[in-house]
This record gives C-alpha cells, sequence and structure tokens, in this order.
C-alpha cells in the first residue's frame, strides 16, 4: 500500500484541500491519485452538497460511524465517528477492507454483496475489538447498508452503524442471572434426592459440573474412625466422597487426595481455614506457591498443572451447628477465572446442599446405629429341629431413618416338629424394635409349653394384654412336622404363608384371620396341610409384597405367578425370589423366612 494513500481526497467547493478529524477533504485540482493495490488511480469522489444543511456536516457531525464501500468492499469514506471507534486515522482505511485493516472485527460480507446486487438495504452485525480498548471486552455493532450509486465510482454502499455492546452485555448478564436462578432452583430438585450420602454429593457436583466449573470435588468431615485410626493430633479429617470432571481430566480426581478414602488435613491449609471461619477461599489463576496453600503435597500441585488447572475455589458446607465439609472447584483450560457472580452462586448452592448432605450423613450413622441394634434384638433363629432346614433374610427399608418391628424365629418341639414364627409389631422405631425383642421373648416362652398353635397365639394374646404393652403386633406360626408330612399354621392378623412347590410353583395357603396380639380378643383357628418332600414354606412381613396404591390381597395373589428353582440351597432360593419380586428400594422392613424338609443326605442351609 503506498503512503500517499492518505492523499485519498474527497474533494467539494473549496478552493484548498483540508483535514476534518482525520479524514481529507481536497479540491478537484488534486486528480491524480496513486494506484491502489497495483491497480491503478482510484476514481475521485465529489463529496455531495444538498440544499439546507450541508451532507458533510450531517455525516461527519454524527456520534454514529458510517462508512462508504467500492463495489470490491474497499473504504471510500470513514467518518469520525468510526475513527475513533476504531482508534485509527481514516487514511489507513481508504482503499482497504476492514478485514486487512481491522482482523479482529467480523462482517458478514455476504450480506454486503447482496446489497449490491439487489440494491435492498440490509442489517448486519459487526463483532469483535479494536484498537480502542474497552471495558465491555468483545463490541458489537449492527450496522444497516444501502447501496448508492456515486459519480465515477458505480454501486457502492453506505453503511450507518449503532454500538450494541452495552445493550448486548445486559443481554447477557440477564441471562446469565436467569440460568443461575434456573440452577438455584433445580438444586432443590436435584440435590438431596435420597438419604444417602454417596449420591447425595454426587448430586452436587454433577449440578456444578460442568454449569459452573469444570472440575468439582466434595471432602465430608469424619468424626467418626470405626475401622481406622484417628487423625494426628490438630489435623481434622476429611472423606472423599464424590467428584466430577470432564473427559480426560477424571484421572485428578482419583489422585488428588491420595490413594486412601481419607484426607488429613493440618492448620493453616486453605481448606482448613475455610472449615474454621465459614469463609470461600478464592485462588484466581493462582501461582504454585498459592496452590501450596490448598495442596500442601507438592506433589499434588503438580497434578493440577498437568490438568491445566489455573483457578481454584474452595467453598465450606456449613449448617447452623457445624461444618459438614467443602467443596473444591477448579476451572481449567480457556475456562474464564470465578467472578464475583460465580461466588455469590456456588456459595448459595453450598448453603443449599449442605442442609441435605448433613440430613444424609445424620441418617446414614443414625440408620447404621439402628441396624446394629436390630439385628442384635433379632439375632438368629434358633436352630431348628434336624430334620427340617431353615433360611432367613431381613432387609431394612431404604427409605426411612427407622428400624421396625419384623422379626422371625424358627423353635425346636417334641417329636421331631419345629415352630416356625413370623411377626410384626406395629410402628417403627427403637421402641417398636424393643417391643419386638420382649413379644419374641415372651413366645419362646409359651411355646415351650408344647400346645398347639392355636392355644399358643392364645395365650400370647392375653400376656401381651395384661403386661400392658402398648402395641399391637401380627403374627403367624407354623409347625412343620417331617414324620407326618404335614405343616399346621394359624395367623394372628398376619399375611398368608406360601408354599413352593417341588415344580417351582407358588400356592398361597389362606388361614383364618384372628385378631392382631394384643387385642386381648383371642379366637385363633389353625389349618393343617400337605407337605411333600422338596416343598418350602415361606413365612414374610408385608413389606415384601406391599405396593402403594395397590391392595394388599392382589399383591399376595401376585406370588402364585411367580417361578421359582425349588431345589438347591435355600439361601440361593430367597436371594432369586427377592430378586425377582422387587426392584430398588424397600418402601417397609422386610423379613422372610423359608423352610423345608431336610433331605437325608442333603447340606445343611445357613439362614442368615
Amino acid at each position: 500500500m503506498s503512503p500517499d494513500l492518505s492523499q485519498r481526497r474527497l474533494s467539494g467547493s473549496h478552493a484548498r484541500g483540508h483535514s476534518i478529524d482525520g479524514v481529507w477533504i481536497g479540491s478537484g485540482e488534486d486528480s491524480e491519485k496513486e494506484p491502489v493495490n497495483g491497480e491503478g488511480p482510484m476514481p475521485q469522489w465529489h463529496f455531495p452538497e444538498g440544499d439546507g444543511l450541508p451532507a458533510r456536516q450531517l455525516v461527519e457531525g454524527t456520534l454514529a460511524p458510517i462508512v462508504v464501500l467500492d463495489e470490491r468492499l474497499r473504504h471510500l469514506y470513514v467518518n469520525p465517528a468510526w475513527v475513533k471507534v476504531s482508534g485509527l486515522p481514516a487514511t489507513e482505511f481508504l482503499g482497504r477492507t476492514l478485514g486487512e485493516v481491522l482482523p479482529d472485527l467480523h462482517r458478514p460480507n455476504d450480506i454486503l454483496f447482496e446489497v449490491l446486487k439487489d440494491g435492498q438495504p440490509r442489517e448486519a452485525t459487526i463483532s469483535g475489538t479494536t484498537g480502542v480498548s474497552s471495558p465491555l471486552g468483545k463490541r458489537l455493532w449492527r450496522a444497516v447498508y444501502h447501496r448508492v450509486d456515486l459519480p465515477g465510482q458505480g454501486a457502492c454502499l453506505c453503511g450507518i452503524g449503532v454500538e450494541i455492546s452495552n445493550l448486548r452485555r445486559y443481554l447477557d448478564d440477564l441471562e446469565t442471572a436467569h440460568l443461575r436462578l434456573a440452577l438455584l432452583d433445580a438444586s432443590t430438585t436435584r440435590v438431596g434426592t435420597t438419604l444417602d450420602l454417596e449420591t447425595t454429593c454426587q448430586e452436587l457436583v454433577d449440578l456444578l459440573a460442568p454449569s459452573l466449573t469444570d472440575m468439582a470435588a466434595v471432602g465430608i468431615v469424619e468424626e467418626e474412625f470405626t475401622g481406622s485410626p484417628p487423625p494426628p493430633p490438630g489435623f481434622l479429617r476429611l472423606r472423599k466422597v464424590a467428584g466430577a470432571a470432564p473427559p480426560g481430566m477424571e484421572w485428578l480426581l482419583r489422585q488428588l487426595g491420595g490413594t486412601g478414602p481419607y484426607i488429613d488435613v493440618p492448620r493453616g491449609v486453605a481448606t482448613r481455614h475455610c472449615l474454621d471461619t465459614g469463609r470461600p477461599w478464592l485462588g484466581n489463576l493462582a501461582s504454585d506457591e498459592l496452590f501450596q496453600k490448598v495442596t500442601v503435597d507438592p506433589e499434588r500441585t503438580k497434578l493440577f498443572r498437568a490438568a491445566g488447572i489455573h483457578s481454584l475455589l474452595i467453598v465450606p458446607l456449613i449448617t447452623a451447628a457445624r461444618p459438614v465439609g467443602v467443596i473444591l472447584l477448579g476451572r481449567a483450560g480457556a475456562s474464564q477465572p470465578f467472578n464475583d457472580d460465580d461466588l455469590v452462586t456456588i456459595q448459595a448452592l453450598a448453603d443449599r446442599a449442605a442442609l441435605s448432605i448433613d440430613s444424609a450423613r445424620r441418617y446414614s450413622y443414625e440408620h447404621t446405629m439402628a441396624l446394629e441394634l436390630q439385628r442384635a434384638l433379632l439375632s438368629e433363629p434358633r436352630t431348628p429341629h434336624p430334620a427340617v432346614e431353615v433360611a432367613a433374610r431381613y432387609l431394612p427399608s431404604g427409605r426411612s431413618v427407622l428400624v421396625g418391628g419384623d422379626w422371625y424365629d424358627s423353635i425346636p418341639l417334641a417329636d421331631s416338629r419345629t415352630l416356625l414364627v413370623m411377626g410384626d409389631v406395629m410402628g417403627h422405631g427403637f421402641q417398636a424394635a424393643v417391643a419386638m425383642s420382649q413379644y419374641r421373648s415372651l413366645l419362646r416362652t409359651i411355646a415351650a409349653s408344647g400346645t398347639g398353635i392355636d392355644s399358643i397365639l392364645t395365650e400370647f394374646d392375653r400376656k401381651v394384654a395384661q403386661l400392658g404393652l402398648d402395641r399391637l403386633a401380627t403374627c403367624l406360626l407354623a409347625v412343620m412336622d417331617p414324620r407326618a408330612g404335614t405343616c399346621t399354621a394359624a395367623s394372628a392378623g398376619h399375611l398368608p404363608p406360601a408354599v413352593l412347590r417341588p415344580g417351582g410353583s407358588i400356592e398361597v395357603l389362606w388361614l383364618p384371620a384372628g385378631p392382631p396380639i394384643g387385642t386381648g380378643l383371642g379366637g385363633y383357628e389353625s389349618l393343617t396341610v400337605r407337605m411333600d418332600r422338596g416343598t418350602t414354606l415361606l413365612l414374610y412381613t408385608d413389606g415384601l409384597v406391599e405396593r402403594r396404591g395397590t391392595d394388599i390381597d392382589v399383591s399376595v395373589r401376585a406370588l402364585e405367578a411367580l417361578s421359582l428353582p425349588a431345589d438347591g440351597p435355600l439361601d440361593d432360593m430367597l436371594d432369586t425370589f427377592l430378586a425377582r419380586l422387587t426392584n430398588g428400594a424397600y418402601e417397609d422392613d422386610v423379613a422372610i423366612l423359608a423352610a423345608r424338609q431336610r433331605d437325608e443326605d442333603g447340606p445343611q442351609s445357613a439362614g442368615r
């Protein structure tokens, strides 16, 4: 490009040339021009003057950028407004295209050529950066282009623009705010859907990444050290629970806290400071020294660098009572550092998630303790008569922290008979579990008399009523007599037993229903059925078959639609039975007891 391009002139009525804000206005006497890109001199353009207000005054006095382009989109004219916006003198534009002068600005040239072709005005968007810095970063103009016919030039374009960067920024901020509010709203339904601690933490990191961060991990403050030595004095133990990272960065989550499930955090580390103060810690575009405040171990700092992480944010999970844990978030690669809006949004999410995580943690601890009590009270059923083999299962509800009052038992009687028991104390919680233990011990004492099962139930009902125990219970008794090949059963308000025939079919034994134990009403009837060799008796509580919205009798009859392998160990048969009948967590506790006459040379089965 010739340096004499600065002599590009727009001649008017002035006798001598002069410059207005960098745009050269010349006289018609200077008509010879230097060649442009070796293409010969470009024709001279006479700036039009109209009646009334001079056109030059309107074009050069407006704050809107205005340009005139030839048929090849080279600049013939730029007004002072565009000179100011671009940060370049007008002479830099004349004879050049926009891409040659400002390569960081993008304009849809195809639209401009369409205007030249059909003469219909069109709007176009120009975006990018110029030589003038802006707090908005990338700038945006909306321009309208008209075709104009100029003397000596033919068809040209006149473009008039207006900057909409602030409006675009406003709309972007509005959209971002809307998305973050939607994210906060989604957290109420996506985090804490269960009372499982690991699931709740995983839901949190899946919500955060990749919506607000590239990598997220959650550590929970560990207060119980069962099965492992306590942390050193002055250290706080965090248990690694959940993490989320994009493909290719999963290895970082595995190695971040070392090989074990715990991290013992000393004082003076950023993570510990967050937990002690309840305030987040931010390290944008962090140096290695700053990463050291998080990791302590220099090798872990190298892991951050290898993963391309440049910014870290640690947010504490705090409830009104105590710190629950921390969230570690990292941004990598081309992702922007965390800003104030990120911090506010993530803190709000953490405050909500902390309540769900604390509830899940307390549930996990209390449920574990409750189950230990349940198992201690329940213990294993007594060893039946050698001629009978039994197997049992107890499955706690997956939706409640409270244990139930389900119990089962097998009691050897005289003459090779075995009394099988299945009971369910109404209600949940420790009181129900304690009542269950009392009922179980009382029934064992009464069964030692050796009377018929209808008499046992009557005495059981009377004793419970006399003791003033305030919880009713259902109970099913069945006496298996291998010598006679029979089974005699009676029910105190309990669901009927079922038998698995040698061919694999299931039949429900509908018994006369007596009142629950504890009413003092009595009046129980027994039923005796034939039990051929290879037939299995199944006793269970309502948690096995009860389904919300379905009549209980319909659910019980559905058992007869199942087919099970009748041979093999009872434990395997129960596993198959439960797998085919249920799906996911139970709505109530489930107890099930299976019994059959033992083959003389068959293996013994251990209940569990």
